[in-house]
């Protein structure tokens, strides 16, 4: 198991190889399909908008060595207004495909969380930049919401709860590797069995 405190640093993430098992502790975002085309659209592709550049600070110093959670998650806020997870599972990655490889590289993020794994321009990325995917339990929300200790911010509400960006503290937050910045996937080693079995069963 590697224990690992966010910020992250790149000697760090070269050290992991697929299938190795990491514990996270600090802060992470979440952020799924709205919160990647946002990013992307705002952050990348053109000059940020004046009335955004709270929210590029916010990201260019909470995402630089951190983490990414795709993630939509169940939450209630308390009777004094504070929030909290009730769920916290991933969502499936492959829909951030066409955005992840832009956040890596203009962010500097280290991580990104979700399940099903991703394609080879996030791949890529992971091997120019130094960063690695990490697979997380599907169907094990609540469990996962137990390692969210604290709920410290709430970006782009009008997203949707789902949609927002929600920035929270996890201690002891299990992954797997399925992704290296050494070019390992995982993903694509299952697919290619699959297709040899696949081949095996139709002769």
């Amino acid at each position: 198991m590697h224990n690992l405190t966010l910020p992250i640093s790149e000697e760090q993430i070269r050290q992991l190889r697929v299938g190795d098992t990491v514990s996270l502790t600090g802060t992470i975002y979440t952020a799924r399909d709205a919160a990647h085309k946002y990013m992307v659209e705002n952050f990348i592709q053109g000059e940020p908008p004046a009335t955004e550049r709270e929210m590029l600070a916010e990201l260019e110093q909470g995402l630089s060595g951190g983490v990414i959670y795709h993630c939509g998650p169940i939450v209630r806020k308390d009777e004094s207004g504070k929030w909290h997870f009730v769920a916290a599972g991933p969502t499936t990655s492959i829909r951030e495909e066409p955005y992840e490889y832009q956040v890596i590289e203009r962010f500097g993020v280290r991580a990104v969380i979700g399940k099903g794994g991703m394609a080879d321009k996030t791949l890529q990325a992971c091997g120019d930049h130094g960063a690695v995917y990490l697979h997380a339990i599907g169907g094990a929300a609540s469990l996962i919401a137990r390692s969210v200790v604290e709920v410290i911010g709430l970006f782009k509400e009008e997203f949707g709860l789902p949609e927002a960006f929600w920035k929270i503290r996890v201690e002891d937050f299990q992954c797997v590797v399925t992704m290296d910045s050494h070019g390992g996937s995982l993903h694509k080693e299952v697919e290619a069995l699959s297709e040899r079995n696949l081949q095996e069963i139709l002769k």
